[in-house]
């Protein structure tokens, strides 16, 4: 295997017909890292991850949830992300929630300052069941007729974003605030799918390191249609930095292919490693960011 450095500046190097400039893509391309939410009340984690991600993310998605364990209100920690000084967006699920419920958490987001949110369908829970009362597509209605709500005048109107796969997309989310497709390990079944749809705002691609080969056999049995090459999970086992290196190489492709607007990258345990590799390579010279 090549050295890590001298393979990302090879991806960086290439170029396509339909490749945008490096500057211009570097103006337009927002990275968004998902953290690891606390499971217990303790938001230490939290704050280094965004510490350590701040140079090359641009804003960070904070799970609600996650996996159907209970943590930490994904209302709240986007409101300490922003505390730190960096951009939050909240995902609320739909499996967790009734209208009552829902409208608190609108409340409680508009009182911290949170205007982002992903709305998810969410995993099977680890306890108790569904809801089964609200939707995806009803939660965006909700947020919609939130604007018209004289409680909400003077604030900045909510953003609502939905999660796609790789197929075709329902009506209803095509008018959503931004998309976030299907996590991929294919940077040519992404622009397939980019190329046949059309969505009305940002659309972000899914970007997961790959941990470890028991990893890759757990997404192919949860993720529908997901394809992990056999030669990544290989080298993987031969080399747990490998999967680091496959995803900022992703995260690279993409941002050269000028089909998106940006990733969703999801670093798991291994940020430090994401961050290291991508700083020099992502962005340009900045001012460091302190929180």
């Amino acid at each position: 295997m090549t050295s890590t450095g001298a393979s990302l500046r090879a991806t960086t190097s290439r170029s396509t017909a339909d490749a945008v400039t490096e500057s211009d893509s570097r103006r337009r391309f927002e990275v968004i890292c998902e953290v690891e939410p606390p499971t217990r009340p303790d938001l230490t984690r939290v704050r280094h991850q965004i510490g350590v991600l701040s140079h090359v993310a641009d804003s960070f998605l904070i799970p609600d949830n996650h996996i159907g364990r209970a943590t930490v209100s994904s209302v709240a920690v986007a409101h300490e992300v922003q505390a730190m000084g960096a951009r939050g967006i909240a995902c609320l699920n739909s499996r967790d929630r009734n209208l009552l419920g829902f409208r608190r958490d609108l409340l409680t987001a508009a009182a911290y300052g949170v205007d982002r949110f992903l709305y998810v369908y969410g995993d099977k829970p680890s306890a108790g069941g569904r809801t089964s009362e609200l939707t995806v597509q009803a939660m965006i209605e909700e947020t919609r007729a939130a604007a018209e709500d004289p409680m909400f005048t003077g604030l900045a109107p909510f953003r609502a974003g939905v999660t796609c796969g790789l197929r075709a997309v329902p009506a209803w989310k095509t008018a959503a605030d931004f998309v976030f497709a299907q996590v991929s390990y294919s940077l040519e079944s992404l622009l397939r799918w980019r190329e046949s749809v059309q969505v009305s705002g940002p659309v972000y691609a899914g970007v997961m390191v790959l941990a470890s080969a028991a990893m890759a056999r757990n997404l192919a049995g949860t993720i529908h249609d997901i394809d992990i090459p056999e030669d990544l999970v290989t080298a993987v086992e031969r080399d747990r930095n490998a999967g680091v290196e496959a995803a900022c190489q992703q995260v690279l492709a993409i941002r050269d292919s000028g089909a998106f607007n940006g990733v969703h990258l999801v670093p798991v345990s291994r940020y430090r490693q994401v961050a290291a590799l991508l700083e020099t390579e992502l962005r340009p010279p900045r001012e460091s960011w302190r929180p």
